[in-house]
């Protein structure tokens, strides 16, 4: 299929009402310029989230809260995690940047039973999300772009597990509808905020 098709079949299948909104609604929020200042800051933005993640599995895969297929799906998301922070480091080492620091984190009372364990893992994947997607409009560089699309995706596949785990529902749950939605910066990080402590 060539792309004047592909871009035909994609708009046939998109309702309009919901394209005025992705267009003009405030649902298509694309980063900034002025939202990071080059592609070290995007890749210090995306790595504070990934500390943030791998730590939140390291705690709770410690605490074996979960048994069976449920606790190997979460142990290697996890692993998934860990790398993502190791590749994004090298890559800002790579680019002559510093990595920012491992925050402190707290994580309240999410590792207390099953469903707190899964939904909070659920809610940080779907931030991890919006926040690769609501970065992208501000990456410079097509391999900086191509590794965090990379990372994007893997994001958007844990939530989807962790979401058939929870039960819930296909669209809305499990995915989150025809397109994913950005974030800005300044909302990703004000919903990671309760969990960093310095």
């Amino acid at each position: 299929m060539n792309r004047r098709n592909f871009l035909k079949t994609s708009a046939a299948v998109i309702p309009s009402t919901v394209a005025l909104q992705m267009l003009g609604g405030g649902h298509w929020v694309l980063a900034q310029t002025a939202d990071f200042k080059d592609d070290i800051d995007v890749l210090n933005y995306a790595l504070t989230l990934e500390f943030l993640e791998s730590e939140f599995y390291r705690q709770g895969n410690s605490a074996n809260i979960l048994r069976g297929q449920e606790a190997e799906y979460l142990r290697q998301i996890g692993a998934d995690e860990d790398a993502h922070v190791q590749a994004l480091s090298q890559t800002i080492m790579q680019l002559g940047g510093t990595p920012v620091a491992k925050p402190t984190v707290e994580f309240g009372d999410a590792f207390s039973s099953r469903q707190k364990f899964l939904t909070t893992s659920h809610t940080f994947e779907n931030l991890g999300v919006s926040a690769y997607l609501g970065a992208a409009g501000s990456i410079k560089s097509k391999d900086v772009l191509q590794a965090a699309a990379g990372i994007f995706g893997v994001e958007a596949r844990h939530a989807a597990v962790v979401g058939s785990i929870l039960g819930l529902p296909a669209e809305g749950g499990v995915y989150m509808g025809p397109t994913e939605t950005p974030k800005p910066r300044a909302e990703v990080l004000a919903a990671a905020k309760p969990f960093i402590k310095s």
